[in-house]
C-alpha cells in the first residue's frame, strides 16, 4: 500500500481524535475497553505515537522484563502523570502529520493504533466515534496478516464477513458477519466488537475471547 496515502489517512485519523477528545466533556478516569487502562493512559499512550526512541523502548523493556504490554502501560501511565488531558491533545495535534513511529512498528500501526483506541475511549463514554470504512478495512487487513496482534489465533475456524464493506476473510465453516470498526476490534482482542456481529460464528469467537 503506498506509505504517502497510508500516512495521510493517519494525519487525518490523529486531527480527528484530537478534536473528538477537545469536544469530550467527561471523566478521563474512566475505563477505557484496554483492560486496567484509564482513557487518560490511552491518549497518552497515542501521544507517544511520534515521540518514542529504539534507545528509550529498550530501556522501558528492561524495566519491564521484557514484558511487552507490561511496557506499554508503563510507559503510557508515567506520561499520564506527567501531562493533563489538554496537554495531550495538543501533543497529539501538534504532530499529527509527522511520519515518525514506535521503533520496529510499520507503517499501517499508527493508523491501526488511532481506529482502534479511538473506539477504547469513546465506546465506555457511550459517545460515537465514526470509523472510515476504507481506512478501516485497511487496517484489518493488516492485523490479520500480522503475527503482532494475535488475530490468527482469535479467528481460527471462523469466516469473518463485513456487512459495510466488501471484505471477509477465514476458510471456517462458522460464520461471523459485522461492520468492519467491530471486526476490528474483535480481531485485536476487543470483546466489545462482538455486540455488532451476528452468525454462528459468534459464540466461538466470544469463547476465544474470554
Amino acid at each position: 500500500m503506498d506509505t504517502h496515502r497510508v500516512l495521510s489517512w493517519t494525519k487525518d485519523e490523529r486531527l480527528n481524535l484530537a478534536g473528538f477528545l477537545d469536544g469530550l466533556d467527561a471523566d478521563w478516569s474512566v475505563p477505557s475497553l484496554c483492560s486496567g487502562w484509564t482513557v487518560h493512559d490511552v491518549v497518552a499512550h497515542l501521544s507517544l505515537s511520534t515521540r518514542s526512541t529504539l534507545l528509550g523502548t529498550l530501556k522501558a523493556a528492561i524495566r519491564a522484563r521484557g514484558d511487552w504490554n507490561r511496557m506499554e502501560f508503563d510507559v503510557a501511565r508515567e506520561r499520564a502523570a506527567r501531562f493533563g488531558p489538554h496537554e495531550l491533545i495538543a501533543q497529539i495535534r501538534e504532530t499529527a502529520g509527522s511520519a515518525r513511529r514506535a521503533p520496529l512498528s510499520s507503517p499501517l500501526d499508527p493508523l491501526t493504533d488511532f481506529l482502534v483506541h479511538g473506539q477504547d475511549i469513546a465506546r465506555p463514554l457511550g459517545r460515537a466515534h465514526a470509523m472510515p470504512t476504507e481506512q478501516t478495512v485497511a487496517a484489518l487487513e493488516h492485523v490479520v496478516a500480522s503475527r503482532f496482534y494475535g488475530a490468527a489465533k482469535r479467528l481460527r475456524g471462523v469466516r469473518l464477513v463485513a456487512t459495510d464493506a466488501d471484505w471477509s476473510t477465514g476458510e471456517g465453516q462458522d460464520e461471523a458477519r459485522g461492520p468492519v470498526g467491530d471486526l476490528l476490534l474483535l480481531a485485536t482482542g476487543r470483546p466489545a466488537g462482538l455486540a455488532g456481529l451476528s452468525g454462528p460464528g459468534v459464540k466461538r469467537l466470544a469463547a476465544a475471547l474470554s
